[in-house]
């Protein structure tokens, strides 16, 4: 067989990271290695799969479509690994849990230190996500948790969800040199229009990407996390909401100031989500844990 799941997974790192050397070194290979892998499947195939720009490394349209279906088949792999460690010991050899942007990532570290001292092996792997991105990876089997999930799930099979909380607790804040800082309040959306949004960018990567809150036309500054948001909005380069437990932190060291809007928003429903198929122990003890009220209000404080 000419395609094998060990050149997809080097296409699919290529694709990832954009070149052959950064590809080699998330899969802690040399590059000459992936070089060689792929200008054989080239061979072996007869076509081209790459454009290649000094050291980017693009897919063309056949690879493109080479890489779409492959990674099914890479998840299917993964998935059939996962299922048969779980069917040998009742435990996931790894177990993958997403968190939503706007819940702190340390929240999750006491859970973290109570599986560890009960003496489970499971390894765990923690992700941050964000809006459609948290739903997006368990559709595309990037994870088989998520805390935060946002809005509403969408028509795919294999997920199971419940609420977390509503998520009414975002401040609308600015930095002290910014215009609006004084303007009159309550402020009007006509003036949040002519404003720069700062925003974190949705994580999606087959799923329709969403956003919340932001008006048709505004101009945007997309930043990477929660934390790049709050920095550039100290910075004066955007206006945007943050959660109260962040924005409070800024507000108090005198980085941003809160302004009030004539129109509030509305709160956002927030899961935990999992995939549903053939539950494995540590997914199943996280699920419970997460069902006990000091949890999720630890959890939920201040979102």
């Amino acid at each position: 067989m000419k395609i094998s799941l060990e050149i997809l997974q080097v296409l699919d790192a290529i694709d990832q990271h954009g070149s052959f050397s950064a590809a080699a070194e998330a899969l802690h290979r040399v590059p000459s290695a992936l070089s060689h892998a792929v200008a054989k499947l080239e061979s072996d195939l007869g076509i081209a799969l790459f454009i290649r720009e000094g050291r980017r490394a693009m897919l063309n349209e056949a690879g493109q479509t080479l890489l779409a279906d492959g990674r099914h088949l890479l998840r299917s792999a993964a998935e059939l690994e996962r299922r048969v460690q779980r069917i040998a010991t009742g435990w996931e050899a790894e177990l993958r849990i997403a968190i939503d942007a706007m819940i702190p990532i340390e929240r999750i570290y006491p859970l973290l230190e109570s599986f560890y001292a009960a003496g489970h092996s499971t390894q765990i792997r923690l992700g941050n996500e964000v809006l459609g991105g948290t739903w997006d990876a368990l559709a595309t089997d990037r994870a088989d948790l998520v805390i935060g999930a946002p809005g509403d799930m969408p028509a795919r099979s294999g997920i199971a969800c419940r609420p977390l909380c509503q998520h009414s607790g975002l401040l609308f804040v600015v930095a002290p040199q910014h215009p609006l800082a004084s303007h009159p309040e309550p402020i009007p959306s006509s003036e949040l229009l002519r404003h720069r949004a700062v925003v974190i960018a949705d994580t999606s990567r087959e799923l329709a990407a969403r956003n919340f809150g932001l008006i048709d036309g505004q101009a945007t500054l997309r930043v990477p996390d929660i934390r790049a948001k709050a920095s550039a909005q100290a910075a004066g380069l955007g206006i945007g909401h943050l959660p109260r437990w962040l924005a409070a932190q800024e507000i108090a060291a005198g980085r941003l100031i809160e302004k009030r809007l004539d129109e509030s928003r509305p709160p956002l429903p927030l899961h935990i989500a999992w995939r549903n198929r053939q539950i494995g122990k540590a997914l199943q003890w996280f699920l419970e844990r997460l069902a006990e009220k000091a949890v999720l209000t630890a959890l939920t404080a201040e979102l």
